[in-house]
């Protein structure tokens, strides 16, 4: 069993708080990724699993065995930096073999290992050069290798990616997908992108000020984010907020926001009748506005008026940047639109996709 357990984590840094209760079970062989702002604690939350820091208080539980006082070498984990902490001087073999000698494994052993590692990375044809002859790409590789070599029970990746440039990072994030499912094993990964976390994680830990947000599939964070952090965290571009109240017009509930009023449809009113000038805060992703030459059929559309600001035309998509008031926000429409900068239009917002938050809280309103 390779599950790993926080339980009542916290960590402090003298009267500073960086950890704060964090509770969380990852299932065997899961992909969990943590995902925050810089200076949340989810490096620090990895780096207590790895025990490279000292746990204040709390448990970790790897398998069945609580680590808190285990040695990191001897908790059976590996760690991929965010640098690939190659040594200059080695060759791509002995680098991948470099730990397993420390052990003192067996000669046999470590070739077993090394070219097999270099098999699944495609990397064999690289095993006799050194790090300074490779790219960003096959250094990485080589990082992500020589963590497979130990063969342990969890993988533990702390922004590896972060290094690269984009196209490289859309390919090993496939590749580390990849590996994930052929090894089989438990694999937890930190990373401030949510884009890497929304298209790799089996289930993604949102983290703020040291505090677990939400915890769940990606899915189901971007369709249901419990508060107003993860739900402007989670999309890209992302989710508009506007400042409004919840009022009545007969059994219409509508959502005034001064600068526009759109009506809640009538089978999602019965959540928010008897919250008649409550003070909240209005949620609807980018791509759910859309130019009304383009608007899907059968959605409880209603009309905004805004206009065009600003415009970023990406060939499959155009992003309108818009001004209604004194409200700014983001529409994601057809590429086919015709709308520019300075048209003055209404767009359509699809009800059925919004998200309603109260204002004191941040918390949503279901």
């Amino acid at each position: 069993m390779s599950s790993v357990t926080y339980k009542n984590v916290a960590k402090k840094f003298g009267d500073l708080t960086i950890i704060k209760n964090l509770n969380i079970e990852v299932e065997d062989k899961e992909f969990l990724v943590l995902v925050g702002p810089s200076g949340c604690g989810k490096t620090t939350a990895l780096r207590l699993l790895a025990g490279l820091e000292e746990i204040t208080d709390g448990e970790i539980i790897i398998g069945d065995r609580i680590v808190n006082d285990v040695a990191p070498k001897d908790r059976d984990i590996a760690m991929v930096f965010q640098s690939y902490a190659l040594y200059p001087h080695l060759s791509v073999y002995d680098n991948l073999a470099f730990g397993l000698k420390l052990r003192k494994t067996p000669k046999a052993e470590i070739i077993r290992r090394v070219i097999e590692a270099a098999t699944i990375l495609g990397i064999t044809d690289l095993l006799e050069r050194k790090p300074r002859q490779l790219s960003g790409g096959q250094r990485q590789r080589v990082a992500v290798g020589r963590a497979i070599v130990r063969e342990p029970k969890v993988f533990l990746f702390d922004e590896p990616l972060s290094n690269l440039d984009a196209k490289l990072r859309v390919q090993m994030r496939a590749e580390i997908c990849k590996l994930h499912q052929r090894l089989q094993t438990t694999f937890i990964y930190v990373t401030h992108d949510q884009t890497e976390a929304m298209t790799m994680a089996s289930r993604i830990a949102v983290i703020n000020k040291g505090n677990l947000m939400q915890l769940g599939t990606p899915q189901n964070l971007y369709d249901h984010p419990n508060n107003l952090f993860v739900a402007g965290f989670i999309g890209s571009p992302a989710m508009n907020f506007f400042p409004a109240k919840l009022t009545k017009s007969g059994e219409k509930v509508i959502v005034d926001t001064d600068e526009f009023k759109v009506q809640i449809p009538d089978a999602h009113a019965a959540s928010y009748k008897g919250m008649d000038g409550r003070s909240i805060i209005f949620g609807i992703r980018p791509e759910n506005i859309h130019d009304p030459e383009f608007a899907p059929p059968n959605i409880h559309g209603e009309k905004v008026s805004a206009k065009v600001d600003v415009t970023e035309l990406m060939g499959n998509e155009t992003l309108l940047y818009l001004v209604s008031g004194n409200n700014i926000f983001v529409g994601r429409v057809d590429p086919r639109s015709n709308l520019r900068v300075g048209y003055q239009t209404q767009f359509i917002f699809d009800m059925d996709k919004i998200h309603i938050f109260d204002a004191e809280t941040e918390e949503a309103i279901r």
